[in-house]
Formats: structure tokens, C-alpha cells, sequence
């Protein structure tokens, strides 16, 4: 009773004191690693200065070239999933016979785990899989198309993994915008595609920018694609494998958390920046109000 008097003489709502495991989950298991990786990351292991390990990283074509690598994977498989999501949430946002089975297939990608596609990929678009098979069947190719263990196999990977989580989340954000905005629209004449670019995209716009982050973030961070559909040592050479290496195969934890890091600040610019546009837009969509 005392604590409660207590708080409540400070103005403290005790309902945020259920705010108290999550903070502490979040520290345990987000800040502190964080934090030591980071503090870790500035004592290079062969000694040197403070950002020793960052300029090494950087100095390295074949480890500073890891960014670019990975991000012409990230930015082309979030932006094909948002953009492929739309017109599947669209249709599927109402009433729609098979609505449940339909969005059941489209989501059991996330349930297939990352090595069970990559197998399955393998087989239907490699060498010998199903797909050039059929094509080498029917005269389109006189050789077989080279669709895996390269960039084009760990895109793929990326876009069937990734798919689900874009189309759930903008499902959610088309479900939330009021139909009858779209029937006022057609009242005064607009047809679908009218209706479509002038009310109800600009209203799913700051979703899709949500959208676009996770669903970059997610391919980001691609590790299994990269080595089992990729080219691990070349073209797919993503990042968080050159953290690995040196952190795991080298032994060399300071520089792997430097990678890491420089990882996180990569992710975090592109987010930022995706954000910032968001912010504009809906400042635009309000008249600069609020």
C-alpha cells in the first residue's frame, strides 16, 4: 500500500511498472550485446589505434565491397516483395471466395525455413532441376541457365522468404483504410485505377515505407542464402558472412564486431532515410499540419 501511495504522489501511472520484464528482456538480450560488441570492436587484435579495425575494413576492397554486395541484394528483393504485395493485399483486402486458402499458400514460404527453399531452389532451377529441363525440352535454350549459385539464386531466395512478411504487413495497412473513401471516389466517377493512385496509395504509402525497412532489414541481414544458393567467396560475398569469417574463422572477434557494426550503421542509414521520406510524404498528405 505504501508503494502504491508512493507512486501515485509522484504521478507515476503503476500500470508502466508491466513496462518493467520487457525493458530488462530488452536489455539482456539487445543493449548489452550491443554495447559490448561495440566496445569490443575499438581493441584491434593486432594492435594499432582506436578505429584500427574500421580503417582495415575499409582499406580492403574484398571486405569493404561486402556493402555494396549485400545491399544490390537487400534494396532489389524489398522493393520486388512491396511492390509484388499490393496488388495481391489489394485484391485479397475484401470479400473474396478462398480468401483463407489463398492467403495460406502465400504465407507458408515463412514456415518453409531458409535451407528447405534453398533445396528447393537447387532442384527446380538448377542445372538438372525441373525448370531448364523444360525449357531445354521445348528448344527455348540450347544450354542449361545458370539460376543458382550465384547473385540470381540468393535474389530468388530472398523474394520467396521475404514475400510473406511484405504481403501480411500490407494487408494489415489495407485493411485499416475506410472503403467507403474508394466509394465516394467512384460516386463523383473515378474508376479503379483512379481511385487506386489518388486515394488509396497515397494512404498506404507510409505503410509501404514500414513495409520496404522490415523487409529490407530482413534481407540485410542474409547469411544461409548467400552460401548455400550463392557464391559465398564471390558475387554473394554479403557482409554478415565476412563478419563470420572474422570472427569464427579467423578468431578475430574485434574485427568481426567492427563488421558488425558498420553492418548495423548501413542498415540504420537506409532505414533513416526511408523514414525521412515517410515523414515528408505524410507531412505532405496532412498539409503540413500536426
Amino acid at each position: 500500500m505504501k508503494g502504491r501511495h508512493w507512486l501515485a504522489e509522484r504521478g507515476v501511472d503503476r500500470v508502466l511498472l508491466l513496462l518493467v520484464p520487457g525493458l530488462v528482456f530488452v536489455v539482456g538480450l539487445f543493449a548489452y550485446p550491443v554495447l559490448y560488441g561495440l566496445q569490443l570492436s575499438f581493441q584491434p587484435k593486432e594492435g594499432g589505434g582506436f578505429f584500427e579495425n574500421y580503417v582495415r575494413f575499409f582499406a580492403d576492397p574484398y571486405l569493404r565491397d561486402t556493402i555494396w554486395i549485400t545491399l544490390r541484394l537487400a534494396l532489389p528483393a524489398a522493393l520486388i516483395n512491396v511492390v509484388a504485395s499490393v496488388p495481391v493485399a489489394y485484391r485479397l483486402r475484401g470479400r473474396v471466395r478462398g480468401k483463407r486458402f489463398l492467403t495460406t499458400v502465400l504465407v507458408v514460404p515463412i514456415t518453409l525455413g531458409t535451407v528447405l527453399t534453398a533445396e528447393g531452389l537447387i532442384g527446380y532451377l538448377g542445372p538438372v532441376g525441373w525448370f531448364n529441363k523444360i525449357l531445354l525440352g521445348i528448344g527455348l535454350i540450347d544450354e542449361p541457365l545458370r539460376l543458382v549459385h550465384n547473385y540470381w539464386g540468393v535474389l530468388f531466395s530472398l523474394i520467396i522468404t521475404g514475400f510473406p512478411f511484405a504481403f501480411l504487413l500490407t494487408l494489415s495497412y489495407l485493411s485499416g483504410i475506410d472503403p467507403s473513401l474508394e466509394k465516394a471516389a467512384a460516386t463523383l466517377g473515378a474508376d479503379w485505377w483512379r481511385r487506386f493512385r489518388y486515394v488509396t496509395l497515397p494512404l498506404l504509402a507510409p505503410g509501404l515505407a514500414i513495409t520496404f525497412c522490415l523487409t529490407f532489414v530482413l534481407a540485410f541481414s542474409v547469411f544461409p542464402s548467400a552460401y548455400l544458393v550463392g557464391l559465398p567467396q564471390g558475387e554473394t560475398r554479403v557482409i554478415s558472412i565476412a563478419a563470420y569469417e572474422s570472427a569464427f574463422r579467423d578468431s578475430d572477434y574485434p574485427l568481426g564486431s567492427a563488421i558488425a557494426m558498420i553492418m548495423a550503421v548501413v542498415m540504420v542509414v537506409v532505414v533513416g532515410l526511408v523514414l525521412l521520406w515517410r515523414s515528408t510524404l505524410y507531412r505532405g498528405a496532412t498539409g503540413g499540419k500536426g
